[in-house]
């Protein structure tokens, strides 16, 4: 059995459930998920996990949400538990290079992977990103400019756009 340690983090009315190990962040719900969801979610990704209470790793990434949230941080600085495909996780990365304020189109990110035909591919590894807000997946938009599916919701994509100044 693998501890996965968990908090909830409060923005607004929207509870988001933060998962870790002991090697960095590993799950981040966005407000829709019950802790009942998350928790399965959890499983699938660390067999046999037991969910325990508080870590380092939880502390730093609430922290650094705060100062997101308040306009004092443009960058995420924390250690990442990534566990998905090796396109999977290159795509995560590449989300990680869009620069706060700036939105990327699916077929720019699909580019920088060196994948340039690969959007719809780049597309569905974006709706499996595991750790939304840190890895900035809010950040791509559709082609001609839209707001296109996250797992949050278009409202909250909206708004995280505008905390990062961006206005559709």
């Amino acid at each position: 059995m693998q501890q996965v340690h968990y908090c909830t983090y409060m923005h607004g009315d929207l509870p988001f459930y933060i998962a870790s190990t002991d090697i960095g962040v590993l799950y981040i719900t966005l407000g829709n998920e019950s802790f009942d969801d998350f928790a399965h979610a959890v499983r699938k990704k660390v067999k046999d996990a037991v969910l325990t209470k508080a870590s380092p790793h939880l502390e730093a990434c609430t922290r650094q949400l705060d100062e997101y949230f308040a306009k004092e941080r443009t960058q995420f600085s924390l250690e990442l538990d990534l566990r998905g495909t090796p396109f999977q996780i290159s795509v995560w990365q590449a989300l990680q290079n869009i620069p706060y304020g700036m939105t990327w189109t699916y077929s720019q990110v699909a580019r920088s992977i060196g994948k340039q035909a690969g959007f719809r591919a780049v597309g569905s590894a974006i709706g499996k990103n595991p750790i939304s807000i840190i890895i900035p997946c809010h950040r791509v938009i559709g082609k001609d400019g839209s707001l296109t599916g996250y797992a949050g919701g278009l409202t909250l994509k909206q708004e995280l756009l505008q905390t990062e100044g961006v206005s559709l």
